[in-house]
């Protein structure tokens, strides 16, 4: 037997025998390898697609100036996060994630409440988050987002192998994509100082935060694959901190290319008949049919991004429906005996992706709300269970990614960024305001906080009566039962 094959079989039964201690059997096959548990991550984030998507938010809050240093300052804050996210993942590497992590680290008086609010933000932000390709509100864009939404499901319904094997491949697009922009973009223009929005110079360079925030994300996806790639308590981690950081890197290379080139006229980017200004960045510098070209592989690149999300979010609802915490858990808690992959989560992740399009025939205002939950949600749920481990008496063992004497700063570092952002997430997008134009936000992440908790304490149908947290289906299997396995997947 090889040494690479005896290595796999070691860690194979290693993390088998870590999921068992924290109380789930092993039911994935682990196909994913490091790089490829980094490839999920490293393409959700989708370096220059996401770039482009919030471009609009960008160049307004300081211009070129702030485009630069906004992120290269908020890409550090956000390393913090990886970094306290990364230590979690490496001691508990489970598909559960945040949700698991908050109510083993929390007081048993507010443990059950604390991973209910965290699993309904985690799930109203993956399902969100699983639609960024839609941005329009007619009725044929939404067509057109359906069917992409329909063959994202498609292709997380394929077996554990081949969706790890397609990571790779989003990896080297996404990284030859970046390294394309960066080299092509000749050097224009200066670096101009530009706040268009009215907000005072300091504010508005703390709302050029809201781009890299948007931009380096759902890093946690990751760990809910975790259970399907080999060697996780150390994969894991390196692969949430090594997508935030080359992302930061990639991402601030890209941001200075632009501003170099965008040109005086911001103006125009903004209101650009394409309707989108990195399109006509490209547009004014490589012409037509080299911008086309470029743009569809910003196309693909954003449908490979999509297609992670809902991978990453058919996971975590596996997990939740594993323990009972969804409706129609007993459905949702199911593999398929072909693909050996949990189906009926995608298709449900799916179903509840396209339910949230609708709200786009609310209107911009509604559906921007809507898309910054990906965000706000999402930093409540990590800002608890990084602050449940150490407001509460916990028995958190670190794993072998540990920071060691620098997790308490770290931790205070990465909590206060994501508390003074999920506020700043709130504010309109310029001091003057009216009803048709205000940032509501704050309304929808409030209404969904305040109907999980209604949900929680319902007499008798709520989580109170019925809610434990996580639930141990462990079996444990012997060493040759895991030599078995392993051979014969």
């Amino acid at each position: 037997m090889g040494r690479h094959r005896v290595a796999r079989l070691c860690w194979y039964i290693a993390d088998e025998a870590l999921l068992a201690e924290l109380g789930y059997e092993q039911e994935f096959k682990r196909a994913f390898t490091p790089l490829e548990v980094f490839g999920i991550a490293f393409s959700i984030i989708g370096l220059l697609p996401s770039i482009a998507s919030v471009l609009f938010y960008a160049v307004p809050n300081g211009g070129p100036a702030s485009m630069v240093w906004g992120w290269a300052v908020a890409s550090l804050f956000i390393l913090c996060i990886g970094m306290s996210m990364a230590e979690l993942g490496s001691a508990a590497p489970t598909s559960g994630g945040l949700y698991f992590w908050t109510h083993s680290l929390s007081s048993p008086r507010c443990r059950n409440l604390l991973s209910w609010i965290v699993g309904l933000q985690i799930m109203a932000a993956a399902s969100i988050g699983s639609g960024q390709t839609f941005t329009a509100t007619s009725a044929q864009t939404f067509g057109v987002y359906v069917a992409i939404v329909l063959s994202h499901a498609v292709i997380c319904c394929l077996g554990t192998a081949v969706l790890a094997r397609l990571q790779t491949v989003y990896v080297v697009l996404n990284v030859g994509l970046c390294l394309a922009v960066m080299i092509g973009l000749p050097a224009a223009t200066p670096k101009e100082n530009m706040n268009m929005n009215g907000w005072p110079d300091g504010y508005a360079f703390i709302l050029s935060f809201l781009a890299p925030s948007w931009t380096i994300g759902a890093f946690d996806s990751s760990v809910h694959i975790s259970e399907e790639s080999s060697n996780a308590a150390t994969a894991v981690p390196w692969a949430i901190v090594s997508a935030i950081g080359i992302a930061g890197i990639l991402g601030w290379a890209i941001n200075v290319s632009l501003a170099f080139c965008m040109g005086t006229d911001v103006d125009s980017l903004l209101s650009s008949p394409i309707g989108q200004p990195l399109a006509q960045i490209f547009f004014d510098r490589f012409g037509q049919n080299a911008t086309l070209a470029l743009w569809s592989i910003v196309v693909l690149a954003q449908y490979m991004m999509g297609s992670s999300m809902v991978l990453a979010s058919s996971r975590q609802t596996f997990a939740f429906a594993r323990d009972g915490a969804l409706p129609f858990s007993s459905w949702l808690y199911r593999m398929n005996g072909f693909t050996k992959t949990p189906v009926n989560t995608v298709w449900f992740v799916a179903a509840i992706s396209i339910i949230f399009g609708l709200l786009s025939f609310a209107g911009p205002q509604a559906i921007n709300a809507i898309f910054s939950l990906s965000v706000t949600a999402l930093y409540i749920a990590y800002i608890i269970p990084i602050a449940a481990r150490f407001a509460f008496k916990n028995d958190f063992k670190p794993g072998p990614f540990n920071l060691g004497i620098f997790s308490f700063p770290v931790a205070v570092i990465a909590v206060s960024y994501m508390f003074i952002m999920d506020i700043v997430f709130f504010f309109p997008t310029t001091p003057q305001t009216d009803v048709a134009n205000m940032n509501y936000t704050v309304v929808v992440l409030g209404g969904l906080l305040m109907l999980s908790i209604m949900w929680y304490y319902c007499p008798v149908y709520g989580g109170v009566h019925w809610f434990t947290g996580p639930v141990s289906n462990i079996e444990m299997l012997g060493e040759e039962d895991v030599r078995r396995m392993f051979y014969s997947g």
